[in-house]
């Protein structure tokens, strides 16, 4: 499968997006929207709202490839070695939680330990693309996360997500990781990112 990665900038070390999650959203005159997605952006939409885990596998092993390509698993590149998966805690609750079990996979492929319960969500918030201003998300995420245990003593993470929008969410996880996890190196991978901010 053909991904293009792109660097992501923010408060962690490194981060890339992997593709694109809509190529195009053109509305019917039934009010719906004919959506073309990236390939990877199918299957991630196939996983989180047709509940189709099968698809799972193949969204790991594509990032395995890039991880083990691009960043320092088992040995050392550009970075220190990674020491474990950590997913962005889900907004929504779902008996099924997409990005909980991407990670899960993708550490199994990769032979890291994938630490799904160590970045908490402590605080409800409504759904980011619902608000159109970064300060109401950066304010609305203020507080949000924590750590379950502060003993990780993890040095290196790959901080995990799976759509990319504006990256108030990712910033205000590695800020955690770093002040109450004393980890000194965040790497962020997230699947695809939106075609807007919003």
């Amino acid at each position: 499968m053909n991904i293009n990665p792109t660097e992501i900038n923010g408060n962690w070390d490194a981060g890339w997006v992997l593709d694109v999650h809509t190529l195009s959203s053109v509305p019917l005159p039934d009010g719906e929207f004919h959506t073309e997605r990236s390939q990877l952006g199918e299957l991630i939409f196939q996983v989180k709202y047709r509940h189709d885990r099968t698809k799972i596998p193949a969204i790991a092993e594509i990032v395995s490839e890039f991880v083990k390509g691009q960043i320092a698993v088992d040995e050392h590149r550009d970075h220190p070695f990674l020491e474990a998966i950590i997913p962005i805690p889900p907004s929504t609750f779902r008996d099924f939680q997409p990005v909980i079990a991407i990670a899960a996979k993708i550490g199994e492929m990769l032979d890291l330990p994938a630490a799904l319960n160590y970045l908490i969500k402590v605080k409800r918030t409504p759904p980011l693309k619902s608000l159109a201003h970064d300060n109401s998300r950066q304010e609305q995420l203020k507080g949000a996360f924590d750590l379950q245990s502060h003993n990780g003593n993890f040095r290196c993470v790959l901080l995990f997500d799976d759509i990319y929008r504006s990256g108030e969410t990712l910033t205000e996880a590695t800020q955690v990781l770093r002040t109450k996890g004393g980890v000194s190196c965040v790497i962020v991978l997230t699947l695809t990112q939106t075609r807007t901010k919003q």
